[in-house]
């Protein structure tokens, strides 16, 4: 399992556990996360998981695919250095940790 920490706009912080092999916004939605809509389920179709990742971990992660570069176009304030989307980001045990900061909304 790897510890997720996610942290809302207004402050509030969540911490979830993780089982390696799903997906950072999968983790989020199951466990009741507030600011992960996730309408497309996953299927990079969208950007309402967007989430800016900590900058601590940005260079800890895979480079996003194209496909999702596109899609950050669409999500709301999106900052270059540390957008993602959730659903693109795969959870290993070496994510232990990991702290995305949520947008104040999703669009």
């Amino acid at each position: 399992m790897a510890k997720i920490i996610f942290i809302e706009h207004n402050g509030t912080r969540h911490e979830v556990e993780a089982k390696p092999g799903l997906t950072v916004m999968e983790a989020a939605r199951d466990n009741g996360v507030p600011g992960i809509d996730a309408d497309c389920g996953g299927a990079c179709a969208c950007s309402t998981c967007h989430a800016y990742v900590d900058p601590a971990w940005v260079d800890k992660l895979p480079k996003p695919l194209p496909t999702e570069t596109d899609m950050i176009d669409f999500a709301y304030e999106p900052n270059p250095a540390t957008s993602r989307l959730t659903c693109q980001i795969k959870v290993t045990t070496l994510l232990d940790g990991l702290v995305v900061h949520l947008p104040e909304k999703q669009i």
